[in-house]
């Protein structure tokens, strides 16, 4: 495996720093970003800058406008857009609508893409993924779905409630998973602003990252033409796993580039602040913090470019992205936890941006699974392999 990076992807990743750096990171303190995360019109600010340095959506293919990067070449340019917290906002990476991207440009129809997925990509529009449930539906246990798809003449009408739906507010459409009668899964694509779709109410949230927050959202007799079916009849389960594998290792990459900037701002401080006579950083429980912090960073960079070159590969990636999701987001949450102690005062006041960056990435250990789901995922698929006969000597 080699991961050294081109001259061009270099070049690329070089742009990307100097973009967040001075373009996005002056737009932290902007007051249109509130609780549930930047305003629409904060967004489109944000994603008109990108545009016009030539970073708008760079995983999508050229054909839909984007550089269409490889997995280990998206490593390297999520890490740098994710150093602010806006960066992914402005440079149209941010979850949900990158996997919805990645999802889409393999299943959907050339008329769903033209409607759809082409505005998405220019940063025109938002969408949403309307997959987790609230009790007794479903959650890390999809086969718990109570959201209901029946086929009435060429159309289905879905019923059901959803919740935790990142994007909800103002997203111009949603991909809805639900149950067919037969109880496999189907996936739908359905304008938001038409009747049978009710935003309920928007969930206050510890993180404040994503455009549009977290929402409930109910479907009442909500009606999909046969032709919006988002792939094949049935294949949702298949589908949600075509999303999730690669959806969770970008999570990862985003992650780490915030708690890279943690990192940085702690280091800064144990550097000049001084205490019992000399620096932070010269006293050992601080000094090793910080050691600590650039393990945990470097083995979680190494962990996902190992993980996006099994994607680079054809794999399926998999229990590669499960135990990535896990390494990472609790190695990530190590480092910030450690900043913010570092920090002492000004790192649970927001004199810097550690707080923010604290608040967000905590979620991080429960979304696209909390790490015991992935743990216990992990444990079958090895309980499962055939065990290896010793040589006998």
């Amino acid at each position: 495996m080699d991961f050294s990076l081109s001259p061009k992807l270099q070049e690329l990743r070089d742009r990307t720093r100097r973009f967040i750096a001075e373009d996005i990171i002056p737009f932290e303190q902007d007051p249109r970003h509130g609780r549930h995360g930047p305003s629409e019109a904060l967004r489109t600010d944000l994603v008109a800058r990108a545009r016009a340095v030539g970073l708008l959506t760079p995983h999508a293919s050229p054909e839909l406008g984007g550089l269409g990067l490889s997995h280990v070449e998206k490593a390297a340019v999520f890490e740098e857009a994710g150093y602010s917290p806006l960066g992914p906002v402005a440079m149209n990476i941010h979850a949900p609508d990158e996997g919805n991207i990645h999802l889409m440009e393999l299943a959907a129809t050339a008329a769903q893409k033209q409607r759809w997925l082409k505005p998405l990509v220019a940063g025109q529009i938002r969408s949403c993924f309307s997959m987790t449930e609230p009790a007794p539906g479903a959650g890390s246990d999809p086969s718990m779905m109570q959201t209901r798809a029946v086929r009435d003449g060429n159309d289905f009408l879905i019923s059901g409630s959803k919740w935790f739906i990142t994007g909800a507010e103002g997203a111009a459409f949603s991909i809805i998973m639900a149950k067919m009668e037969d109880g496999s899964a189907s996936m739908f694509l359905a304008d938001m602003n038409q009747p049978g779709v009710k935003l309920e109410r928007l969930m206050d949230s510890l993180d404040s990252c994503f455009t549009g927050g977290h929402g409930v959202i109910s479907f009442d007799g909500l009606r999909v033409p046969a032709q919006d079916v988002l792939g094949e009849i049935g294949r949702g389960f298949q589908y949600a796993q075509i999303r999730l594998a690669p959806a969770r290792l970008t999570h990862c990459m985003r992650w780490l580039g915030q708690a890279r900037r943690a990192h940085d701002v702690a280091l800064a401080y144990a550097r000049k602040r001084q205490a019992f006579g000399k620096t932070l950083g010269e006293h050992e429980g601080v000094g090793f913090m910080l050691a600590d912090n650039e393990i945990d960073l470097h083995a979680a960079r190494l962990q996902i470019l190992h993980t996006a070159w099994v994607l680079d590969q054809g794999g399926t990636g998999n229990i590669e992205s499960s135990m990535t999701k896990v390494a990472v987001s609790e190695a990530v949450w190590r480092v910030v936890d450690r900043c913010v102690q570092i920090l002492g005062g000004q790192g649970v006041t927001s004199e810097t941006i550690v707080m923010r960056i604290f608040q967000d990435i905590r979620a991080f250990r429960i979304y696209d699974g909390p790490s015991e789901v992935h743990r216990w995922s992990i444990a079958r698929k090895i309980l499962g392999k055939p065990q290896r006969e010793e040589k006998k000597a």
